[in-house]
C-alpha cells in the first residue's frame, strides 16, 4: 500500500470515529426535523478517497470489496433510521442499536485492513497482492528447516502466464495488470490456507505447496491451472478474455537447498513452455 493510502485509511478511521460520535448526539438529543437529521451528518469523503487510492495498487481484493459494502450499509442504514425516528424524538433502541453494530463490523474492518498492510508493508506486492521476494528466503529457510525437523514433504512451484507479452501488446499494460491481479487472486483463492504465494517477478508466480508431496503438489496446481483456463479476466473495456499458465514443480528432498530446489522448478518449468504451455511440469 503507498504512503498516501496508508495515510488516507487512518484518516478513514478518525473521520468514522468523529462522525459516529456526531451521530450518537444527534440520535440521542437532537429533536430537529427527520428530513434536517438525516441529510446532517454526510459520509466522511477520505473513505472513498482511500478506496481510489487503494485500488490502484490491489484490484480484485474481497477484503476490500467486504469494506465497501459495509460502508455504504452503514450510511445507507443511518440515514433511513434518521428518516424513521419522529420529529422531536430519539431513535428506537433497536434502530440505534443496528446502526451502531454496523459501525463496529465496519471499524474492526478498516483496523484488521491497517493491521495486515501494517504487519505486510515490508512484503507485499502493490499490484497482486501476494508477496513479494522481500522475506522469501528467510520463508523458504524456516520450510526447509521444519521439513528438516518433521520430514513432512512439500514443494515448490514456479508458474509463468503463459504468452503475457502478447496481452500487454494487444490490449495495453494497463489491461496486462488487469490480467496478472486477477490470476494472483485466482491463486489465493484455490489454494489451501496455509500454503504460500510470491509474485516471483513479472508474469511469473512462487508457490510453496506443504505438507504435499509431488503428486498432491501436482493434483494442487492442476486446480489451479483448470480453473484458470476458464476464468474469464475483464478488461477496461468491458470485454473479457482468458488466460493459461505454464508450471514447474520440485519436491524437497534430503540435503536440497532452496537455490537447488528453485533451479529444479525452473527447469521443469522451462519443460512445460516448450512443451506446448498450459501444462504441468515434474522437476526430473
Amino acid at each position: 500500500m503507498s504512503l498516501l493510502a496508508t495515510s488516507l485509511l487512518a484518516q478513514t478511521i478518525d473521520d468514522h470515529i468523529a462522525w459516529m460520535a456526531a451521530w450518537n448526539r444527534m440520535a440521542c438529543f437532537d429533536t430537529a426535523s427527520r428530513a434536517h437529521r438525516s441529510e446532517a451528518l454526510p459520509a466522511p469523503e477520505s473513505f472513498a478517497q482511500w478506496r481510489v487510492e487503494t485500488a490502484k495498487n490491489l484490484q480484485d481484493q474481497p477484503a476490500l470489496d467486504r469494506l465497501v459494502s459495509l460502508y455504504d450499509q452503514l450510511h445507507r442504514v443511518a440515514k433511513l433510521v434518521m428518516l424513521k425516528a419522529p420529529d422531536g424524538e430519539a431513535v428506537a433502541a433497536s434502530d440505534y442499536d443496528s446502526v451502531t453494530l454496523k459501525y463496529q463490523e465496519f471499524i474492526i474492518g478498516l483496523r484488521r485492513m491497517e493491521r495486515a498492510f501494517a504487519t505486510a508493508a515490508s512484503g507485499l506486492d502493490n499490484l497482486t497482492g501476494l508477496r513479494s521476494r522481500t522475506g522469501m528466503q528467510d520463508d523458504l529457510l524456516r520450510e526447509i528447516s521444519r521439513f528438516q525437523r518433521s520430514g513432512k514433504p512439500f514443494c515448490l512451484a514456479l508458474m509463468d502466464i503463459d504468452h503475457f507479452k502478447k496481452v500487454n501488446d494487444t490490449y495495453g499494460h494497463d489491461n496486462g495488470d488487469r490480467v496478472l491481479s486477477a490470476v494472483a487472486n485466482h491463486v489465493s483463492r484455490s489454494l489451501r490456507p496455509f500454503d504460500d504465494a510470491w509474485r516471483w517477478g513479472g508474469e511469473e508466480l512462487l508457490l510453496c505447496l506443504k505438507e504435499a508431496d509431488i503428486t498432491a503438489g501436482t493434483l494442487a496446481l492442476e486446480r489451479v491451472r483448470a480453473g484458470l483456463e476458464k476464468l474469464p479476466v475483464k478488461l477496461s473495456d468491458g470485454k473479457t478474455i482468458t488466460v493459461t499458465a505454464s508450471f514447474g514443480i520440485a519436491e524437497m528432498v534430503k540435503d536440497a537447498s532452496a537455490d537447488s530446489l528453485l533451479e529444479q522448478a525452473d527447469k521443469a518449468l522451462y519443460r512445460a513452455k516448450g512443451g506446448g504451455r498450459n501444462r504441468i511440469e515434474q522437476a526430473r
